[in-house]
């Protein structure tokens, strides 16, 4: 079939063309939106799930959803190369500016970029381009003592105190949390929490790997009190089918069950693969049904494309020790399992590989389901795995 009509449409992040099974996430953000809109309280939301079940995609629905009740929004990812200031900081600027503009809020707003200056003489980074335009003295005393859980809160509250001034919610959308350090996280979660008891009209919305737990139950034993963690996972089988048949029916064209079983079979029902298959399914198809056997062959395709991209990037950041431990805990296929028997199958102590577990715990590559266990954060991965490294022995195909 023709290509160029392809509705399937993969890539990280990228809109599915049928966003199915995830009404009751959008739902439960739209209500809390809604409510900090009306300047009532609503609990901040952390979405977690694993690597292609689209959380991504959420979080800008959710931003959608926030532009349209009129919110002022900041929309970050979290990565290895940036701390959470210089993450934070441009999107907060661009907010106050945006409120100094309105009238009953000049004075807070214009406050507010005083002590965003203060914030950011204390950092002991080089933030290029952030404090251009800021040319008004710096607030001194307050968000300047250099400790990210005391200044963050203050800045994000005098923030919120402008965004009442105007009756203008703010919303900070967070993507790949788990990416902040323990120390970072513990400011963000302060910083909710004070403009929670303050009433002010402030939402978090974020995500992250299943780690996001342990980050968050570290952080502040409130927590939990102050975030919904609803879990994104697969999807079950009926929305997996509306994923895949629903928008090639729209354009005219049917599967034969068994093909849409085999997909579901391959996929696991994991949204990003569902997309892929779906993809690789159009495009190998000559006739407007696609078939079993058009499945099987584009199978091939999607796990090449895959192979290539969507595992090779996140499997290029490892170290060649980081590898290893990866291949011995695909020898035991998906799911979680014991730490021990990774370290049995690689023949060494558990202790003397933990520094290896924790990198990769870092890298969001691993994550620890339960104490001593141990699971991909990417769907499929065990099988790329043992493609890429057919042996135990560290080596890989060139």
């Amino acid at each position: 079939m023709d290509p160029v009509r392809n509705p399937y449409a993969p890539g990280a992040g990228t809109p599915p063309p049928e966003l199915a099974g995830r009404s009751d996430v959008i739902v439960s953000g739209t209500i809390a939106l809604r409510r900090i809109a009306a300047e009532r309280p609503a609990q901040s939301i952390i979405l977690v799930g694993l690597r292609g079940v689209g959380k991504t995609v959420l979080l800008n629905k959710l931003n959608d959803v926030a532009n349209d009740l009129k919110f002022r929004s900041t929309m970050v990812e979290a990565h290895e190369g940036k701390t959470l200031p210089e993450l934070l900081v441009p999107g907060l600027r661009n907010i106050l500016y945006a409120l100094s503009t309105i009238e009953n809020a000049k004075e807070k707003a214009r406050m507010g970029l005083r002590v965003l200056k203060s914030f950011l003489s204390s950092i002991k980074i080089n933030i290029e381009n952030i404090d251009m335009g800021l040319s008004i003295d710096a607030e001194k005393g307050t968000a300047d003592s250099g400790d990210i859980e005391t200044d963050l809160p203050e800045l994000i509250s005098i923030v919120a105190e402008a965004a009442k001034s105007a009756k203008t919610p703010v919303s900070i959308f967070v993507d790949e949390l788990q990416y902040l350090s323990p120390h970072e996280f513990s400011a963000l979660i302060m910083s909710i929490h004070k403009t929670n008891q303050r009433a002010l009209p402030v939402i978090l919305i974020g995500a992250g790997l299943p780690q996001i737990h342990g980050l968050a139950g570290n952080s502040k034993s409130y927590s939990e009190r102050l975030f919904l963690f609803p879990e994104i996972g697969a999807l079950d089988p009926e929305d997996a089918v509306t994923a895949i048949t629903n928008p090639a029916q729209r354009e005219g064209v049917t599967y034969e069950k068994r093909a849409v079983d085999e997909i579901l079979r391959a996929t696991h029902r994991y949204p990003y693969f569902l997309q892929q298959w779906a993809y690789e399914s159009w495009n190998a198809s000559e006739s407007p049904t696609i078939t079993f056997d058009v499945v099987k062959r584009a199978t091939e395709l999607a796990i090449a494309e895959l192979d290539k991209s969507f595992f090779k990037v996140r499997f290029d950041r490892c170290r060649p020790s980081e590898k290893k431990y990866m291949r011995a805990l695909a020898e035991f296929g998906a799911g979680k399992h014991r730490s021990g028997d990774i370290a049995e199958k690689l023949g060494v102590k558990v202790t003397s590989v933990a520094p290896t577990r924790n990198a990769l715990i870092r890298k969001g590559m691993i994550y620890s389901p339960a104490h001593g266990d141990t699971a991909f954060t990417v769907p499929l991965f065990d099988q790329y795995m043992r493609r890429v490294m057919p042996s135990m022995d560290g080596t890989s195909p060139s």
